[in-house]
């Protein structure tokens, strides 16, 4: 395997949890009364919970930000980048970034605040919630060289959630492509939604296809089924099963993380 995510995530089949942002400023849930420092206090409390569970990074995201946009606002990036840096100032675990749906503005941010690696949706076509969406991959990595970001890794989501693509290809050959064509670090595989469960059965065709590329699973991942998903792809991320009541909008339950990790861990 050319890269391995322990090269940047410091362990074996790593455990990467959410760490999601309220609604920033200019969304339509945002909380003006508890403003930025009500983000900051928010996303602090996730981090220590999800630092003191045992998890090997942590990635931030800005799930808050429904209804998404293809693109993203320039209030959600300055406003997730200082938040970001205070939050992380002495994290003892690796992080990554996230911006639903903005590929060069997540490199951004991770150049800016010292991220190890960006998820996003690279390379594609969608018909999606947000509207018409097409990604502009080679734009995105060019970005990266341009910036002096070469470090920060790029996994690649390669079955966008809360979109269809326009053309099906079987999830095999399209992992192989985007790897041999758009220079994917790592390749995620996503169910339909936030804290859907993937189909396992396209992990095992995704790793069987790319066996010289990480292969992550990226929804749905819960205590019941983590043993099970990692005993083929080669680290996962979870957010909806560490919240209070397993409830995505609720904040990180540090017992439920604790509990979580231990199985994981086997």
């Amino acid at each position: 395997m050319s890269f391995q995510l322990k090269y940047i995530l410091n362990v074996e089949k790593p455990v990467i949890a959410m760490a999601h942002f309220p609604p920033m400023p200019g969304s339509p849930l945002y909380d003006a009364d508890a403003g930025i420092a009500g983000i900051l206090k928010w996303v602090k409390a996730d981090v220590a919970a999800l630092e003191k569970g045992g998890v090997d990074a942590i990635m931030f995201c800005n799930e808050g930000d429904r209804p998404y946009y293809v693109g993203t606002r320039p209030e959600s990036l300055a406003v997730m980048a200082s938040v970001i840096s205070q939050a992380a100032e002495h994290l003892s675990v690796p992080f990554g970034v996230d911006i639903l749906w903005d590929p060069i503005g997540a490199i951004a941010l991770a150049k800016a605040t010292g991220a190890r690696f960006v998820r996003e949706v690279f390379t594609g076509v969608y018909a999606s919630d947000m509207g018409l969406w097409n990604t502009g991959c080679a734009d995105a990595v060019r970005y990266r060289r341009h910036v002096g970001a070469d470090d920060v890794k790029l996994f690649f989501v390669i079955n966008a959630e809360f979109a269809a693509p326009i053309g099906e290809r079987p999830i095999g050959p399209l992992a192989k492509s985007v790897v041999f064509s758009s220079l994917a670090d790592a390749v995620c595989v996503s169910g339909p939604m936030t804290g859907v469960s993937v189909d396992e059965e396209n992990l095992e065709l995704a790793k069987r296809a790319i066996p010289g590329t990480p292969v992550i699973a990226n929804t749905g991942v819960r205590q019941e089924n983590v043993r099970r998903i990692l005993n083929v792809a080669d680290g996962v991320i979870v957010g909806t099963a560490l919240k209070n009541d397993g409830y995505t909008w609720n904040p990180v339950d540090q017992a439920r993380v604790a509990a979580f990790m231990k199985t994981a861990r086997g």
